[in-house]
């Protein structure tokens, strides 16, 4: 087809995918073509903006590797991550929220016995954390893999620590027969993002701060049951109202309580300030 100009395109691309194999592919990019040519219509895209969106794409891919992902970093700020997560994770009431998933999971994560300490000399006050599994009708999950993660009291995940390839605040337990678990960490601490990229430019623009709220991240799987990727929030936490991410949810938060020097729930005796959480979560039925 020749001769197109900006009204007849948009058609003419959509042909030439008309017997795509794969029909669920058809379906996104016939969708995709449709809305960015309508948003081009829209702000009236002029050549030197379209240039720099794909400067801006470049940048995101040159800055991504294997400890950074910049594109999931533009996918949560624009809340386009939260908005999939949330389609994706349609609940009963009861059941608790998930939240994304962010970009400093890994894979091999040590493992560790119930009652251990999984900050593993991350910088941070002493936190105790509890809780328990259970499913929709309050039964017990026993032998739940949680794996747990979070940043350090500066701010940062230990993949980001250049040259120290400790894992640290970071590490996989199972729930014990009763469904409780307990182990010990460091305080979460509000955090920015990572804001030294194209996506920290961004937020610069758009007159927007790169700051989360403090959190742990859990990622909680068992038989029978979804998988929960989620955080806990820590109350009174200024950013609350504000994460870059658009992550918080009411019911992701809750209370870390500090008490003075003393005895930690585990019988440890204390000689600095320390802090303790209890949250439990509760798994929806695999269909």
């Amino acid at each position: 087809m020749r001769n197109l100009d900006e009204h007849t395109i948009t058609e003419a691309v959509l042909a030439r995918h008309e017997h795509a194999p794969d029909k669920r592919l058809k379906t996104i990019v016939t969708s995709l073509v449709r809305h960015l040519h309508a948003f081009a219509r829209e702000v009236n895209l002029t050549e030197a903006e379209w240039e720099q969106g794909i400067r801006f794409l470049t940048d995101i891919g040159h800055i991504t590797d294997d400890k950074r992902q910049e594109f999931i970093l533009l996918s949560d700020t624009l809340g386009l991550s939260m908005l999939v997560t949330a389609m994706a994770n349609r609940k009963p009431p009861g059941c608790t929220e998930a939240t994304v998933f962010g970009p400093f999971f890994v894979e091999d994560a040590p493992a560790y016995q119930n009652g251990d300490d999984v900050a593993n000399g991350a910088h941070g006050e002493p936190c105790f954390v509890a809780g328990s599994v259970k499913g929709p009708d309050g039964e017990a999950v026993g032998g739940a893999r949680i794996e747990v993660w979070q940043a350090d009291a500066d701010g940062f995940y230990d993949v980001q620590h250049a040259g120290d390839d400790a894992h640290r605040a970071r590490g996989v337990l199972q729930s014990l027969a009763d469904g409780r678990f307990h182990f010990r960490s460091i305080v979460a601490e509000p955090y920015p993002i990572p804001h030294d990229g194209p996506v920290g430019k961004m937020l610069t623009a758009l007159g927007r701060h790169p700051w989360r709220p403090a959190h742990l991240h859990f990622m909680i799987t068992a038989p029978g049951y979804e998988r929960l990727v989620t955080h806990v929030f820590r109350d009174g936490d200024p950013y609350l109202d504000s994460d870059a991410v658009f992550g918080v949810r009411s019911s992701l938060v809750a209370k870390w309580l500090r008490h003075e020097a003393g005895m930690a729930p585990d019988g440890t005796q204390m000689q600095t300030p320390f802090s303790t959480l209890e949250f439990d979560f509760v798994l929806n039925r695999a269909t």
